[in-house]
């Protein structure tokens, strides 16, 4: 006979947004399993930069979108919970940077008038010289203007270990996952032989959400997937930067978050509008040689002569936009038991889990009895990519 095991609500999943929701639910009272069948966070989440964004870089023309509105409380939050006060106790995670910046070179530095003017920004940005400039640009040929943001870069790994800690005995590392079904009604999920019963079960996956609706026999939400190519360096020369470059349009023409690597050295993990349409439809030696022309453009100060290059293809999980536009808010679907979703980003994971609380507490769905779970087979962190790809 296979194991049973009752829960309050099953998650599917654990990514940030995934084990962002089961600590909440964990907070409050309700009994979780947390199923993973990689690593914890291996997907999207320890591929994303970091960066818990306010809104800024969605309003470089002055627009006041539905982006930068919807995210625009995220940071407060995440640094509540970082500082341990708030909705959760991130007490020990790692943050990379107090600051993200907004650098303009110079001949764009008037492309940043209806920047401020915009509401969406107003109050949360200040110009910073000379010592105050992050360590790559401090050198007299830096001709640009830079603006402190009030965002935050956390180290996503260290993230994902205190998420893991938070999640206690509830995680489960399994790779065959069937529908549990009494009387046509979906009651739970069969996870490497064991029945799992839940009041609840939400998708959390990203990617692998499309392929778990299909195993339950449903095509609905329908998902799209986002391509990037971004670009890894590592090297002695290289100095600490977070910071999007303004570029001629409406995205950063380059975003670049800074790491530690395990033998010391820094990390760049670059993005922005490098790593979208054109750099997707590059080689990875294309991609490279673009990297290295923008960055000797940008910053020709910087010595790179011993720095070790590579690329990481990104497929960003979401669901169906038209004309596979960006969603501006984390999303939920629900049918019947089942909670499907996406955070859309990181810096969204605790609206993700807004809109489950919100569905469970309309639905008056309770924290039952305590029931100790049986010993689990765990999953393993994931590791950074630089890790991997990079000696």
């Amino acid at each position: 006979m296979p194991s049973v095991i009752s829960t309050d609500v099953l998650i599917v999943g654990a990514g940030v947004a995934g084990l962002w929701l089961n600590a909440r639910l964990r907070r409050q009272g309700f009994s979780t399993v947390v199923v993973e069948n990689a690593t914890l966070g291996g997907g999207q989440s320890v591929k994303s930069q970091g960066i818990i964004h306010g809104g800024a870089k969605y309003a470089l023309h002055g627009a006041l979108t539905g982006a930068s509105e919807a995210i625009a409380d995220m940071p407060r939050r995440w640094r509540e919970a970082l500082a341990g006060h708030g909705e959760l106790d991130l007490t020990g995670v790692r943050l990379l940077s107090e600051a993200h910046y907004l650098w303009s070179p110079g001949t764009l530095a008037g492309n940043l008038t209806s920047f401020f003017a915009s509401k969406a920004v107003r109050g949360r940005v200040d110009q910073v010289k000379g010592d105050a400039l992050p360590p790559a640009l401090q050198d007299r040929r830096f001709k640009g203007k830079v603006y402190r943001l009030s965002e935050l870069v956390v180290d996503v790994p260290s993230l994902i270990g205190r998420l893991a800690q938070l999640a206690g005995d509830g995680l489960l590392a399994g790779q065959h996952i069937e529908p549990l079904r009494e009387n046509d009604a979906l009651v739970g999920l069969k996870v490497d032989g064991r029945e799992i019963r839940a009041q609840r079960i939400v998708l959390s996956a990203g990617g692998g959400t499309a392929d778990l609706l299909a195993a339950l026999g449903l095509s609905e939400p329908a998902m799209q997937k986002r391509a990037l190519h971004m670009i890894i360096a590592k090297g002695p020369g290289l100095k600490p930067l977070y910071a999007h470059c303004l570029g001629g349009g409406t995205k950063p023409r380059l975003t670049v978050t800074t790491h530690p690597a395990a033998d010391g050295n820094w990390v760049w993990y670059m993005g922005g509008d490098i790593a979208e349409a054109d750099g997707v439809a590059r080689t990875p030696q294309e991609q490279i040689a673009t990297a290295q022309h923008e960055l000797a453009l940008l910053l020709p100060w910087i010595d790179m002569s011993h720095t070790e290059w590579a690329t990481l293809r990104v497929e960003r999980a979401e669901p169906l936009q038209s004309g596979l536009t960006r969603p501006d808010n984390a999303f939920l679907a629900e049918q019947g038991r089942l909670l499907v979703g996406w955070p859309t980003k990181l810096a969204l994971a605790p609206d993700f889990a807004d809109r489950v609380l919100h569905a469970l507490e309309r639905d008056g769905i309770q924290p039952g009895p305590a029931t100790p779970l049986p010993e689990l087979p765990k999953p393993a962190i994931g590791q950074p990519a630089w890790e991997q790809l990079l000696p």
